[in-house]
């Protein structure tokens, strides 16, 4: 393929990604994409998969859905007033989930239209569709632990008399993840890789099962069988990973032997990942006695978040944890005043006038695969096999063996804990807290400082985030979130 035809065929699929984001959920508007010019070829599969990945992208390059609301973060030197954060949430300030329904619109058009074209090699296509059923089931993933009840999406969106969709219970849309990863998984030609591990594959898609289980385990009134589960699939996706010896390249290489499913950045393409928010400006850090160790930029950061003193505690709990000054530094003048506190596990790439914040999206990595193991391990009961598992990424990080109290509540809170210092803004800690709080481990409105202080107001905020009102009035068979009935 020339180069010149391969531009006209993305630049089409950019067309038709614009246009069929249109018409979803909340507009009367048709989407008007099923012209004799578009899905012809293999190519024009390929090109609309890739816009789709793009849309993936912009959607989870944030902190707000699963780390703002937690207890990792504080406000950074140019803090600006969050919602989320403070945990100002009422049924008329909603968040849209406008961007996951965009992306799973995406996917529901290669899953339909696929199968118009016609492919030499079956497993070819094969592969396109199952990608796009495996970021299907991680949009629906992301939409069940964010909102709780979703509608159910399942065909694109061609014109308004396509009904509208209420809400589907949340059980139900877990089941639709485990649905999608299992015909995603019965769809990979191979175990292998499809090219990088910034695309979606059979072993990304186990992780996410490991995931899925173990919310529907833990908050969705699972089972034991559930749990059991997690173990299976965990074991499956970390098959061909490993830990990275060295915890710091787990971020300063790209596809290393830790990642199993990532998010592709990189300069020119793309740069701006979510870390750049807790970075310092060149401005703030100008007289650091360590100004060399700080991952500042003259453009292109913005120091809204700092790590919380709650997070402090937690990841330097242990000395000699690696993870502690991998996680953040804090810039000091020769006086030793503090001028501000910078992210420092996606330091991004120096360039020679400025930074480029360009770090892959992490969605699984081997590490996670292991304290699922542990999790599930210690729900069950069998506290001697999760330490072995903790245990294991303990000794990456330099710090010696768990030797606590082995009962189920001791383990599970080291566990939490365990999570905290690995993950540190992976968008990991908001779905780890309300997973322990719905197991009964702890009480996420005593731990989450922002909802202890609403409760100590006799104000309880849900969990789940409300829908916006424009939503609710395109959607007549939308309901508002529960809980925000007199928020």
């Amino acid at each position: 393929m020339t180069m010149k035809k391969f531009k006209s065929i993305f630049y089409t699929a950019a067309a038709a990604l614009a246009i069929a984001s249109c018409g979803l959920l909340d507009t009367e508007n048709p989407s008007n994409i099923y012209g004799s010019g578009f899905w012809n070829s293999k190519s024009e599969v390929e090109a609309y998969l890739t816009g789709t990945y793009t849309q993936f992208r912009s959607t989870l390059n944030t902190l707000n859905w699963f780390e703002v609301r937690s207890d990792n973060f504080a406000p950074g030197v140019e803090f600006g007033t969050s919602a989320l954060w403070s945990q100002n949430l009422t049924s008329t300030n909603g968040s849209s989930w406008g961007s996951f329904y965009t992306v799973i619109q995406h996917c529901n058009m290669v899953i339909k239209n696929a199968d118009k074209v016609k492919f030499t090699i079956e497993s070819e296509k094969n592969n396109l569709v199952a990608q796009a059923y495996s970021m299907r089931a991680y949009m629906y993933f992301c939409l069940v632990r964010t909102f709780g009840d979703a509608p159910l999406e399942l065909v694109p969106t061609e014109g308004s008399e396509k009904e509208k969709q209420p809400r589907a219970p949340k059980i139900d849309v877990l089941n639709q993840v485990l649905s999608d990863c299992e015909t995603a998984v019965s769809l990979y030609s191979s175990d292998a890789w499809l090219g990088n591990k910034s695309l979606a594959s059979k072993l990304g898609t186990y992780a996410l099962m490991a995931d899925a289980y173990l919310w529907k385990a833990k908050v969705l009134g699972g089972n034991d069988e559930d749990y059991r589960n997690v173990i299976k699939y965990a074991d499956l996706a970390a098959a061909k990973t490993s830990l990275e010896d060295d915890y710091s390249l787990i971020y300063g290489t790209r596809n290393g032997p830790e990642i199993i499913w990532s998010i592709h950045f990189g300069y020119p393409e793309i740069s701006g990942q979510y870390s750049s928010t807790l970075k310092l400006r060149d401005q703030f850090v100008l007289k650091a006695a360590n100004i060399a160790d700080i991952p500042y930029a003259k453009a292109g950061a913005r120091s809204t978040w700092a790590p919380s003193e709650e997070f402090k505690a937690i990841v330097s709990k242990y000395p000699g944890d690696v993870r502690r000054n991998n996680a953040y530094v804090v810039a000091v003048d020769a006086a030793g005043n503090v001028l501000g506190t910078s992210d420092k596990k996606m330091s991004g790439t120096a360039t020679e006038t400025n930074r480029i914040y360009d770090n892959d999206i992490v969605l699984y990595r081997h590490s996670e695969m292991i304290l699922f193991k542990a999790e599930a391990y210690a729900a069950l009961g069998q506290t001697d096999k999760a330490i072995e598992q903790l245990d294991i990424v303990r000794k990456r990080a330099g710090i010696k063996p768990y030797s606590g109290a082995t009962d189920k509540k001791a383990v599970e809170l080291e566990i939490l804990d365990e999570r905290a210092r690995e993950f540190w803004i992976e968008n990991k800690r908001w779905p780890d807290l309300i997973r322990f709080h719905s197991e009964g481990v702890i009480d996420i409105y005593d731990v989450v400082p922002n909802l202890r202080a609403k409760k100590e107001n006799g104000v309880i905020i849900p969990l789940y985030l409300a829908i916006t009102v424009s939503e609710m009035s395109l959607n007549h068979k939308l309901v508002q979130t529960e809980g925000y009935e007199n928020l």
